[in-house]
Order: structure tokens, then C-alpha cells, then sequence
């Protein structure tokens, strides 16, 4: 089973699944690829002594009959961006202060495999339209997160195995895709060196994205990150695997974007939310890697755990162009055919557990919004989508308005009115294709003399500084530039929650006539409240259709018949004016295919800055927390717990309060959100309170490594929709029994003080959205005990049982709604340690007001024995300090 590979000078061992299969008497050819990168692992890890057995490959062999079961998985790489790998860094400084306290090894807390960490979600867009905003904005940036970087660069001496690339080099997945990723990954092992497949899991739930070059990987919560960078097994359970059969061919003037809306859509009503998905078909090879890149990185948005294309001649011509080295490029090209991880015209179909089909030729120029990122809307809809909300009520997905207002106009700030417009995040700056496009849309409107209007906030902030290099030799930077769409820096910005302040014209209009206004982006996540406070209608687009709808300026225009609006002539300009065609997409696209440009930005000497440098840190193993940080405040997490937490749980669930109820596709973003700070909620007072003024406060991603900010900014976005409290829209609730209406902090304090449980009601999707750890952390510190929901996302399932909250799901068709709940109630939860353990049903009874009896089952969302074993430890930071102390240090991965 183990053979020899000889691969540019070197010889290599690696696993041979195709002997691995032929021992087990199977069809290696007939399994899904991304089963038998899974198998790889399994074996080679057993090889390498790691406590695998045979019975759980003789499982994944058999994946069909055992999804869901435990797989203990190691992983080659683990990626963090900073506004999950600082609380994760965090945590492990605090574990080696927790082990050294008692009397262990503190020296054993150290990552055993490689981490990189990118610092891509702290730049805002402070400061646009001029050529110092980049230089500026990254001045700011420093300046906001002085002690935060401080810690990072003191991480990066403290742990052996964490590389840091610093501020203003672009996304995590860009660079991933562009730099990070081998590929075929080989380590030394003795006198042995092994080659194996790359697996990355990632602390950035669009970590798939890096599936277009062959990679398997997916986003997790940091919680799981910590315990795989220690050296620990990841515990994954056996997947299910979705085959998604793509045909025909985008059709202009579609672009890439639209089949991956399309694709999102299509995806997430065939209910693939926790499966693997896995692409084939004929239209797969004619996809770039960019192309596949845009599809890929929205599987957290279709509900994938993955969105995996297998390597291909499109991998070896990308990894080529993008610098790889020559021996590295023959390597990935040599390994993947002799272990069958290559895929050409001439391989057979795996047998997929089920097949979806989606045309390409379906794809047509789409909108999706005003609030989700799976709800497309072909361009003529959204006029009449948007107008038809403004009246709806809020919990019907509408705005409330009493009366329906005017259409919009181009000359005047009303309903409707676009005031921000950003192209930015990786799944579209990652491909040039859209981007030229995007550069060609300007240039023509430009010529004409069409501009956007200007209390209209414009931003270009690119993954990778590579395409500001390429649209500069195409022609095309100053023509975005003179549109007022300036490089303003290379990071997550808008997509994030980072936008910064609108015109000063926006926000006064905006303020007085309480306007539902219009924001329209190039990203992937358009949730309530996370793009700016002040914007209810948020819409996501090729960046081609950014450019086109700020020159137009408002959301509700019919784009086939009106006018986006005059130019230097006073002709109007209409779309057929600007949209570019194919040909002149092509004819532009070798200049985004120049090797010379990735060896330049990713040279090493160009993965660093002064500004950097110059940043002074401590030394040592240990960190030195300042008691006066409002930034870096030492978790409680290592602090210890119940001896039993099990019967703890157990006890507490017997009495319980909701906390708060939610409805359907409640997200991360509503739970813990990312951006600005407001003055007037539990969090910006706690800062204010500690002397701090607002223009200080930074961002709640700034603040996560202070767990005083984030519990108090736990289900506290401007946006969310608490039940309990109808009408109002933030993070209130009511107290009961009193019934008195109260933040939902307070409440929980208050709870607490009364030896009161708090649980949490959900609809359908719970959690969907970012891998967001502080809405599962949060949750826990907030004393939520347990969450009782119709459904959950994986992650943030996953992530609340690390942090020992249960989550339960009704009987299939139940839900609080429907059982006649009204949230009021005292609950009393029963048969909680066999329904965890077991899988036996927890029996729940709902006591309301006037004595009324609500009696029902709910099952524990606990999906594998290594989930079991976390809950009855009280979850992830009591188990890995306990095998600190009492287990010897894990072997390296």
C-alpha cells in the first residue's frame, strides 16, 4: 500500500489508494474525490501511528451506510484571518497561562502543524477617492490596532509553527489560492519524505474557496482550529456527497458571478446544507480556476461544506502562472495521477449519493438581495422586489414603510437611492474576468461622460495586490479611479461590516427621513445590519453591476429600459452603452495572466512592510497582560467549571427562561455582529464607561479579544428580530416572569443572578452565515444553556458544542411557532445526559403564565462520539486543558 513516487529528482512514499482498494475489494474509481482524499489521510495517519482504526476506514469505504460517524482526521495546514486567529492565538496564550498555574508543562502549548495567520478583516474604508486612501487607510488601521498587532507579532515568535503576513497584503483566500497552497503538500518524516494531498481547514468559513485548485478545505470555528493546531485529531463525521453536474456555457451578458448566484441558489433549495458537494460535467473544464474559485467560495452560502473541483490541466496552467515552482507544478501533476486524484475528460462519473443538475446557459445578469445572498432576482426584478418591500411589514422581509413612496430619482437622496457602492471581497476580486469587466463598464461610461452621484460612497479594495497591478497594464485603474472607485487597500473591508462612514450627504438624509436606502457590493454576505447600520437594502453583484448601478444611483431601475442617466451631452446612456462583450473581455485578459506580477507581489521581501517592522513586541512564552487593555483582556474560558459538567447542565436545564425567540435564517451576523460599535447599546457603554470616546470604540472584530465587549454585543445587532419584543428591531428582550422589557444582556445577567437557565428559541437554519466563534462563545458567557431550533448551519452547530452549549432540534414539522409557544414559559428539560450520550429523545414541558401544559421531544444536535465526549467535558477549552494535564503532548500531525 505504501509506494515509491519519483517526481522532479526527488522519490517520494505515499499512500496508493488504488492497492488500499483493491485489499478492500472495492472500486477506487467509483468513489466521490473528496472521499479519497478523506482516505488518504485515514491511512497514512495509521501508518504514521496515529490511533486510527481499521473499522473507521472500513466506515469511509462505506460512507454511504455511515454518514455522520466519526472520522479522526489530520489536518496538513490550518489559515486564520485575524478576526478569528487573534481570539484563537488569545486562547492559547491563556492555556499555556492555565497549564503552567497547574503545574504542567507550559512549553507544550505550542501549534504542531503550520498556521497562517493573514491579517485581512481589520481594514476600514476610512478615507476614498483620492490616490492616498490606501496609505492612509492602512495608517489608520495601524493606529486602531496598535496592541492588537502587538499581540500578533508576539504570537509570532511564541509559537514555532505560525507565520504572520501582515496588514495591507490582501484576503485570506486570495492569497491562499495565489501563494499559500501547495497543492500536493510533502514533509519529512526520518529518513522518509512523504507526499500527500493538501487539507486545510480554515478559521473563515469561505475557506472553500480554495477547492477550484484541488484542495480540500473548509471553514470551521477557531474552537476547532485550536485543538487541530495543537496536534489533536480533528473529528469530523463521514460525510454525504452531492454530485453537481454543471452543463452548457455562461451566456453573455452573463458573467461569472451570475452562475455563481445561480449556482447558490439553485444549491441551497436542493438542501445541501452539511453535505460535500463535488462538481463534474462537461462544462467543468471549461471553467478557469478563477471561474471555479467564484463557485467554490460560496459554499457557505449554498450550505456546503465544501464546493470541490479535482486537479486538473487548469490547475497545473494556474499554480504555473501564479509562481509555483516548476518542481512543484510537475509534483502536483505526478502525485495526482498515480493516486487517481486526477480528473480529465477520459475518468469515469463517481457514484454520488445524489445528482444535481444546473445549466450554465441559465445564468442571467442577477441581483441578490435585499437580504440574503441565496435570493437572486434576474436585474428586471429588483425594481419591483424593492418597491413591493418598502410596504411590507418587517416580519414579513419588508421595511415597514406606512405608505408607498415615489421611485426613486438620480437627482435627489430618497427611497431607493444607492450610497454605497464596493467592489470588494475574494470571491469576485479573485477573478479577473469580472473585474475587467467591471474596468471596461467604467471606461465606456466615462467616455460618455456618465459618473455616479456624488453623495454616493464608491470603493475598490482588491484581494490581492496583484489585480491592481493587472487592471493598471489593461488600461483600466483610471478609468475606476476617475468613477471614484479607488484602491482604498487590500482587505475584507465592506464585505466585513468594514465600510466606514457614508457622504456626509447620505447619512444627513438618510438620519432626517429615516430613507431605505440601497447598498450594492461584490461580496458574498449581505445580512441585516452588517454592511452599514444606516443601509437597509443591501445587493449583491458582479462588480460589473456595481459599477453600473452607481452610475445609475438608485436600486429600482428597470436596466433594459431606462436610462442610467445622461451623459456629457444630455443624451441618456443606456445599458447596451457600457456593458462590454466577451471579445473585449478576452482581448484583456493576458494582462491578468502575467507570471511576472505574482512573483513580484509574492516575493518576500514584498510580504512585509516598515510600518511593520518597526512595530515593537514583547518577548517570551508568556503573555503580559496589561490589567488596563480594553483590547486584550484575558478569556475566562481556562478558568475552570463544574467537576461534572454533564449532571450541570442537566440540573440547570431543569428550570429555564428564553432568553430570546427567532424565525428562520437567523445568522452569525445577527448573533455576534462585526462592525461598527454603537454608543447607545450594553457594549458601547461598557466602553464608555471605561473612559473611551465613540471614534475610539473600532469595530466589535477589533474587540474580540475582549470578552467584555462581545458578551454584551452577543444577539445584539441593530438589525435582529427578537420575538419576544415585536416591533423592535436590536438586542432587547423581555425578563420574565416580570415581563419587563430590558436589553438582552441585562436579562441574562439577571437570569443568572436568579439560578435561572437561559435557552434560546430558532426557527429553520440557525447560525447560517460567517464561522463566527463569538456567536457560539458568546452565547455560553451570555449563560445560554441550550438552543432549541428547526435546523442548524454546520459550523455554528459545531461551534456550540465546543462551548458546551446543547444544541436541540424539534421533531421534523414542530417548531416553537407552530406548537402554540409564546416564549413566556418555564421550561423544564428531562432525560438530557441519555438524549446526549444516546440519541434518546429529550423530553421538554413549556409552563405558561396561566398553567397551561406544552409537552414534546426534541432530539440533541451531538452527531458523533468526539461531540458526545465534548459535552460531557463542557466542551473544547475544559477538554484540551485537561489533556494538557493529564495526557502526554500529541504527537505532530
Amino acid at each position: 500500500m505504501i509506494h515509491a513516487l519519483s517526481s522532479g529528482g526527488r522519490s517520494l512514499h505515499y499512500v496508493d489508494l488504488a492497492s488500499a482498494a483493491q485489499a478492500q475489494g472495492r472500486d477506487l474509481l467509483a468513489q466521490p474525490y473528496v472521499i479519497r482524499v478523506l482516505l488518504e489521510n485515514l491511512y497514512r495517519h495509521q501508518q504514521w501511528g496515529d490511533a486510527i482504526s481499521d473499522a473507521e476506514i472500513e466506515r469511509l469505504w462505506h460512507w454511504r451506510d455511515h454518514v455522520g460517524a466519526d472520522l479522526a482526521l489530520h489536518v496538513a495546514r490550518v489559515i486564520l484571518p485575524d478576526s478569528s486567529g487573534l481570539p484563537v492565538l488569545q486562547d492559547l496564550a491563556a492555556l499555556r497561562d492555565a497549564v503552567a498555574q497547574a503545574g504542567g508543562d507550559a512549553a507544550q502549548v505550542d501549534t504542531r502543524i503550520p498556521v497562517d495567520l493573514i491579517v485581512d478583516h481589520s481594514l476600514q474604508v476610512d478615507h476614498w477617492g483620492d490616490a492616498q486612501a490606501v496609505s492612509r487607510n492602512l495608517r489608520r488601521e495601524f493606529e486602531r490596532n496598535d496592541e492588537r498587532y502587538r499581540f500578533l507579532k508576539w504570537a509570532q515568535q511564541a509559537f514555532k509553527g505560525l507565520r504572520v503576513i501582515p496588514p495591507g497584503m490582501g484576503i485570506i483566500h486570495q492569497i491562499n489560492l495565489e501563494y499559500l497552497a501547495p497543492v500536493v503538500a510533502t514533509r519529512q518524516r526520518g529518513d522518509e519524505c512523504w507526499a500527500y494531498p493538501d487539507f486545510v481547514i480554515g478559521g473563515d468559513s469561505h475557506t472553500p474557496m480554495v477547492n477550484a485548485l484541488g484542495v480540500l478545505g473548509w471553514g470551521v470555528g477557531g474552537i476547532d482550529a485550536e485543538a487541530a493546531l495543537l496536534g489533536q485529531a480533528y473529528t469530523f463525521p463521514v460525510p454525504e456527497v452531492i454530485g453537481v453536474r454543471l452543463t452548457g456555457q455562461i451566456c453573455p451578458p452573463a458573467l461569472t458571478t451570475d452562475a455563481a448566484l445561480l449556482i447558490t441558489q439553485r444549491l441551497r433549495a436542493a438542501g445541501v446544507t452539511g453535505r460535500m458537494v463535488e462538481f463534474f460535467g462537461p462544462a467543468v473544464e471549461q471553467l478557469s480556476i478563477p471561474e471555479r474559485a467564484t463557485i467554490a467560495n460560496m459554499a457557505p452560502e449554498y450550505g456546503a461544506t465544501c464546493g470541490f473541483f479535482p486537479i486538473d490541466a487548469q490547475s497545473l496552467a494556474y499554480a504555473r502562472m501564479t509562481g509555483r515552482a516548476p518542481q512543484q507544478v510537475q509534483l502536483i501533476e505526478d502525485y495526482a495521477r498515480a493516486n487517481h486524484l486526477w480528473r480529465d475528460a477520459s475518468t469515469p462519473v463517481p457514484h454520488y449519493a445524489r445528482i444535481v443538475d444546473i445549466d450554465l446557459s441559465e445564468a442571467v445578469p442577477s441581483m441578490a438581495g435585499p437580504r440574503r445572498p441565496q435570493d437572486r432576482m434576474p436585474w428586471p426584478d429588483v425594481p419591483a422586489d424593492f418597491r413591493r418591500r418598502l410596504t411590507q411589514p418587517l416580519n414579513e422581509g419588508g421595511f415597514g414603510l406606512a405608505t408607498a413612496p415615489a421611485p426613486a430619482s438620480r437627482q435627489t437622496l430618497t427611497h431607493g437611492s444607492i450610497v454605497l457602492a464596493a467592489i470588494t471581497s475574494c470571491t469576485n476580486t479573485s477573478n479577473p474576468a469580472v473585474m475587467l469587466a467591471a474596468g471596461l463598464v467604467a471606461k465606456k461610461a466615462l467616455a460618455l461622460g456618465l459618473t455616479p452621484p456624488d453623495w454616493l460612497k464608491r470603493s475598490l479594495a482588491p484581494g490581492s495586490r496583484a489585480v491592481t497591478r493587472y487592471l493598471q497594464d489593461a488600461g483600466l485603474l483610471e478609468a475606476l479611479q476617475a468613477q471614484g472607485f479607488e484602491v482604498i487597500g487590500y482587505g475584507c473591508t465592506t464585505c466585513g461590516g468594514k465600510s466606514g462612514p457614508l457622504t456626509p450627504q447620505a447619512t444627513d438624509a438618510i438620519g432626517q427621513a429615516g430613507l431605505v436606502t440601497a447598498a450594492v457590493l461584490s461580496g458574498n454576505r449581505n445580512f441585516e445590519g452588517r454592511i452599514h447600520k444606516l443601509v437597509r437594502a443591501n445587493y449583491i453583484g458582479s462588480p460589473a453591476m456595481v459599477v453600473l448601478f452607481a452610475l445609475a444611483g438608485r436600486v429600482d431601475i428597470d436596466l433594459d429600459t431606462e436610462p442610467l442617466g445622461p451623459g456629457r451631452d444630455g443624451r441618456p446612456v443606456y445599458l447596451a452603452d457600457v456593458w462590454p462583450t466577451p471579445q473585449e473581455i478576452q482581448a484583456l485578459l493576458p494582462y491578468a495572466a502575467n507570471p511576472a506580477i505574482f512573483a513580484d507581489v509574492y516575493a518576500p521581501e514584498s510580504l512585509d512592510s516598515a510600518i511593520w517592522q518597526d512595530l515593537q513586541a514583547p518577548g517570551g512564552l508568556h503573555f503580559p497582560w496589561d490589567p488596563a487593555s480594553r483590547y486584550l483582556v484575558e478569556p475566562p474560558f481556562f478558568q475552570g467549571g463544574p467537576s461534572h459538567p454533564l449532571q450541570d447542565l442537566a440540573r440547570s436545564l431543569r428550570q429555564a427562561r428564553v432568553l430570546a425567540a427567532f424565525g428562520d435564517s437567523l445568522t452569525t451576523d445577527h448573533i455576534s455582529p462585526s462592525g461598527e460599535i454603537p454608543a447607545d447599546t450594553p457594549a458601547g457603554r461598557y466602553l464608555t464607561d471605561a473612559g473611551l470616546t465613540p471614534r475610539d470604540f473600532n469595530t466589535y472584530v477589533a474587540r474580540r479579544c475582549n470578552h467584555h465587549v462581545m458578551t454584551r454585543a452577543t444577539f445584539g445587532n441593530i438589525r435582529i428580530k427578537n420575538e419576544l419584543v415585536p416591533g423592535i428591531e436590536g438586542g432587547f428582550t423581555r425578563h420574565f416572569p416580570d415581563n419587563a422589557t430590558t436589553t438582552i444582556f441585562d436579562a441574562a445577567q439577571a437570569y443568572r443572578q436568579e439560578d435561572t437557565a437561559a435557552i434560546v428559541l430558532g426557527g429553520k437554519d440557525y447560525g447560517m452565515g460567517s464561522s463566527r466563534d463569538w456567536a457560539a462563545k458568546g452565547s455560553a458567557l451570555l449563560g445560554v444553556r441550550a438552543v432549541i431550533a428547526e435546523s442548524f448551519e454546520r459550523i455554528h452547530r459545531a461551534n456550540l458544542v465546543g462551548m458546551g452549549v446543547l444544541p436541540l432540534a424539534f421533531e421534523p414539522g414542530q417548531g416553537w411557532r407552530q406548537l402554540g409557544l409564546e416564549g413566556s414559559e418555564r421550561f423544564a428539560l428531562h432525560n438530557i445526559e441519555a438524549g446526549i450520550m444516546s440519541g434518546e429523545p429529550i423530553e421538554v414541558t413549556a409552563e405558561a403564565v396561566d398553567g397551561q401544559t406544552t409537552r414534546f421531544t426534541v432530539s440533541a444536535q451531538v452527531l458523533t462520539e468526539a461531540e458526545r465526549q465534548l459535552m460531557a467535558a463542557g466542551g473544547i477549552p475544559a477538554s484540551v486543558l485537561h489533556s494538557f494535564l493529564n495526557e502526554p503532548a500529541a504527537n505532530p500531525a
